[in-house]
């Protein structure tokens, strides 16, 4: 009861339900009587009541009915629980009043409880020193606070010793340069050599503050100093490690493992402070003072200490800038550390990482890129197996989140042959939905920058058969997704092409909840279609919405294609010219488009740089470029517009000089493009098989016309096709048969057989 009543308190007060004046009058003296109860957990809720009350409490309040009974409260005659309330109540009085007022009626009451003869008093005191001293102002705290601490940092009482320490390292901004080389100094100096010698808590304390110590007196350290201080920091890390033995837990005594425990805190404290001691020794450094240090960390027995490591690693990364590749190694080492704890804390800044590895250094380490760490990539899909294999299917699914910049990192043949069929697998065989999206948008990533027409017309074709008219409507449902997410990164006019009409005829499929998601995906199909030109793709969608209005019979999808009715009758068409309403928009949807059509460009005029020089171009001409746009590797929720030039025309030529200044423009897209999101690939104006590609490039307003072979669109012969997808003689435009034609045994279930009822509100199970 008592302690609900302090929380229903502090609810009052923190919801204004009644005025500050009212509150005084009718809550504080209840609050006031029961900081006195028997019961210690009780008189800390009050306590915390009170706290918070003292923030909204005017002067005079505070006076008469807190500050002055607190003379009283805080004599030696009162109990020790009086005098520990005492304490908390003077560290939050401080900054309410002026100095003066502070000075002349709560530091003598200060200076009297850091003289108390219990030590839990003078304990609580020394930490509510930081709160008085800030304030009562820099010149009081000289003069008041610091022999105080001083005076305590010398207590015969370890905690009242470790107190003083931590407010000591709390306070170091606010004293002089002086202070610090010729007090603090001394006294910090004294407290690491005999850590060693007391509580290991003391250690784990010191290990903690370590490196915000290192940072604060930074700069009067002397050589010799400097150099204590670094071996003390790397003696912490290894703290521990030279007592492991072969020994069985339960054959170890309990006061052995108690403190062995303390120790792993330690070294865990010690990673966390790793950044700071690069800083500490300069960057520069590193190798030669800290990189045996931070080896040990990452191979660390426990897992909390790699866990703290593995946080760490991308501010090391960002410290050591040219000398990152001197950390490959542990990267390695952590992406195949057999905890999915370490792996988790790991890949939250891993494109970062990725990034920093393949950037950062000079033009020589740049051109190496990853030849100097060909493990990078088994390490990557390694790791991705173990999270698959695992239950934690949230690191799994931020794993595969995270692999979106892999473009940006190693060769589109790489990412085609090591990472694609992976994500068609998870799509079609895992049973985690949010797992099974990630390897979705992952995968369209994938496809927005593949570089090859042939290997992106065989993953657009398996995804349609696959997916789109695979035999499980569980594989259909993930066909819509990946529409919504072609819809996101790919322009309108590449949607339109290959995945309009396969969306749409899903309309006819035989499982309601099919057609039930499509319903709500069809506002967005739509949006992706231009008026005139994709005229006859706007009648096929009224036929298939009406046909959906007369023939639905399941209640659930009806009501549901009523209200999309009318969402589509609400929305206003997008032509093909510019329209102000829909200017941002059609701006940047004509630059993702732009960016697929130079994308093919520039691959045919590679072809054909291939075939007049006579040799092959390496990948790696291509990634040096695109280490040189310094793209990011992280994928924002929507694409940056970027207006093209004013010279966007250009008109096909034979000429030698004409096709050098088209390749060097689409090189200089290839700076420009990948700087923008993960975005957009073929574009075609025309929804069949035609030679000609026309593209609405901005600035002039004029049409640029880009003519291919006949068979640039065709996919590969069977000779010619990787094992990783079987080859097809065309890429399907409408594919799936209506509803009559389609086997109710294989199409309507996620395994074999048919079902509707109980799926339309299934979710995914967390």
């Amino acid at each position: 009861m008592q302690l609900t009543a302090a929380v229903s308190f502090l609810t009052i007060l923190q919801e204004e339900s009644v005025s500050v004046h009212t509150y005084a009058h009718s809550f504080l003296q209840v609050i006031l009587l029961h900081l006195d109860h028997r019961d210690t957990g009780v008189s800390n809720a009050w306590l915390e009541t009170l706290l918070s009350v003292i923030e909204v409490l005017p002067k005079e309040t505070l006076r008469h009915e807190i500050l002055n009974p607190l003379v009283s409260k805080a004599q030696l005659s009162q109990t020790v629980q009086s005098r520990l309330v005492s304490c908390k109540i003077l560290g939050k009085l401080t900054n309410k009043f002026d100095a003066h007022t502070i000075k002349r009626e709560i530091l003598p009451l200060v200076k009297s409880l850091c003289q108390d003869v219990e030590y839990e008093v003078r304990s609580c005191m020394c930490r509510q020193l930081e709160n008085i001293a800030q304030g009562i102002g820099t010149e009081l705290t000289k003069s008041v606070v610091l022999p105080e601490l001083i005076e305590l940092s010398r207590d015969e009482g370890s905690s009242v010793r470790l107190a003083a320490f931590e407010t000591l390292v709390n306070l170091l901004d606010v004293f002089d340069t002086d202070d610090r080389s010729q007090t603090i100094l001394p006294l910090v100096k004294s407290f690491c050599e005999k850590s060693f010698k007391a509580d290991e808590s003391i250690l784990i304390s010191l290990s903690f503050h370590l490196g915000k110590l290192c940072h604060g007196l930074y700069g009067i350290f002397t050589p010799d100093q400097h150099l204590r201080f670094l071996e003390f920091y790397k003696k912490l890390c290894t703290l521990g490690l030279q007592q492991e033995n072969g020994h069985n837990e339960n054959q170890i005594p309990p006061q052995i493992l108690e403190q062995e425990k303390k120790y792993i805190s330690v070294r865990k404290n010690c990673a966390y402070n790793f950044p700071a001691m690069i800083v500490f020794v300069d960057p520069k450094n590193f190798h030669l003072e800290l990189y045996s240090t931070f080896f040990c960390l990452c191979h660390d027995p426990e897992v909390p200490v790699r866990y703290t490591i593995a946080i760490c690693f991308y501010e090391v990364s960002k410290l050591l800038n040219s000398g990152v590749y001197l950390i490959h190694k542990e990267l390695i080492t952590l992406l195949q550390d057999e905890s999915l704890e370490v792996l988790d804390a790991l890949i939250d800044h891993l494109p970062e990482i990725l990034e920093l590895m393949s950037t950062g250094g000079e033009s020589s380490v740049q051109e190496n890129k990853l030849s100097s760490l060909p493990d990078l990539i088994p390490a990557l899909t390694a790791a991705e197996q173990r999270a698959a294999a695992s239950l934690k299917w949230r690191t799994h699914e931020k794993l595969l989140q995270k692999y979106a910049c892999l473009p940006h990192i190693i060769s589109s043949d790489q990412i085609y042959y090591r990472f694609l069929q992976r994500m068609f697998t998870i799509m079609m065989t895992n049973n985690v939905l949010p797992v099974q999206k990630a390897a979705s948008r992952t995968l369209c990533i994938f496809l927005r920058y593949n570089r090859k027409q042939e290997q992106r017309h065989e993953v657009i074709q398996k995804l349609i058969e696959q997916l789109g008219q695979g035999k499980s409507y569980w594989n259909r449902l993930r066909f819509l997704d990946t529409c919504e997410f072609i819809i996101e990164i790919f322009s309108k006019s590449f949607f339109c092409k290959y995945f309009f009409l396969p969306a749409i005829e899903l309309t006819h499929d035989p499982v309601a909840n099919v057609r039930m998601k499509l319903c709500y995906l069809l506002p967005k199909v739509k949006s992706t279609l231009k008026i005139p030109a994709d005229k006859h793709l706007l009648q096929q969608l009224e036929m298939c919405v009406r046909k959906l209005l007369c023939q639905e019979k399941d209640k659930d999808v009806l009501a549901i294609v009523k209200r999309t009715v009318l969402e589509l009758d609400r929305m206003e068409m997008s032509m093909d010219a510019f329209q102000k309403k829909f200017y941002e928009k059609d701006l940047l949807d004509q630059e993702k488009e732009r960016e697929e059509l130079l994308l093919m460009e520039m691959e045919q005029l590679e072809k054909e740089k291939q075939q007049n020089d006579g040799r092959p171009v390496s990948d790696k001409t291509f990634e040096k470029k695109r280490r040189d746009t310094k793209t990011p590797t992280t994928l924002p929720k929507s694409i940056p517009i970027s207006v093209p030039g004013p010279s966007g025309t250009s008109t096909p030529s034979t000429s030698k000089e004409i096709k050098k200044s088209k390749l060097i423009r689409s090189q200089s897209f290839n700076n420009q493009a990948f700087h923008a999101k993960y975005g957009n690939l073929d574009k075609c104006a025309s929804k069949s098989s035609t030679a000609g590609y026309t593209s609405s490039v901005s600035g002039l307003g004029k049409t640029s016309v880009i003519s291919l072979p006949d068979d640039s669109f065709r996919t590969r012969n069977a000779s010619s096709t990787p094992t990783s997808f079987p080859s097809n003689p065309s890429l399907p435009s409408t594919s799936r048969g209506t509803g009559n034609s389609v086997d109710p045994k294989s199409s309507g279930s996620k395994d074999t057989q048919p079902r509707k009822a109980t799926l339309k509100s299934r979710k995914s199970n967390p």
